[in-house]
């Protein structure tokens, strides 16, 4: 039986001129039938969905389509490690 590779997190970090805004992780939000519905980010990385390469891709390009402000944060999948 193969295993899914769910070692993944999404990240996001403001672009500012000082750096000093922490970064937010992403809490994944989905149906009663598992469907991807959306994600909230988060300051909390415990609390974050770990997730597989493929999930981590969705929640980025649902991150860039569907936030208003997406131009203002630097989105990017890191392992759970980092």
């Amino acid at each position: 039986m193969e295993t899914t590779d769910q070692r993944y997190l999404v990240q996001q970090n403001k672009m500012s001129d000082d750096g000093k805004a922490p970064p937010v992780f992403a809490k994944v939000m989905r149906s009663k039938e598992g469907k991807f519905e959306g994600a909230s980010f988060i300051r909390n990385k415990e609390k974050a969905t770990i997730m597989t390469v493929a999930d981590a891709q969705e929640v980025v390009a649902w991150a860039a389509k569907k936030k208003g402000n997406a131009h203002e944060y630097a989105t990017k999948i890191i392992c759970v490690g980092q």
